[in-house]
């Protein structure tokens, strides 16, 4: 199973991954960074495994990150 990780810590909320993956990713309206949408925090770091239908998406979101702050751990 597919599992993203993500340094919110580090995001500057450009939107580009809510643009890739809406269901996925969305806008914090508190401080203006990414969320990932079922995220759990550990040491800093948000992760969640997703299915496979939403691999393309994310992996779209993760290049389209322009701090490289999003990984896709394809599961293979």
């Amino acid at each position: 199973m597919p599992r993203i990780l993500f340094q919110r810590n580090k995001c500057i909320g450009c939107n580009a991954c809510v643009e890739a993956a809406p269901n996925r990713w969305r806008v914090s309206m508190r401080d203006g960074r990414c969320n990932l949408v079922g995220g759990i925090e550990k040491k800093g770091i948000f992760q969640t495994d997703i299915h496979m239908v939403e691999l393309d998406e994310n992996l779209q979101a993760a290049a389209n990150c322009p701090m490289r702050i999003i990984q896709v751990d394809e599961g293979r």
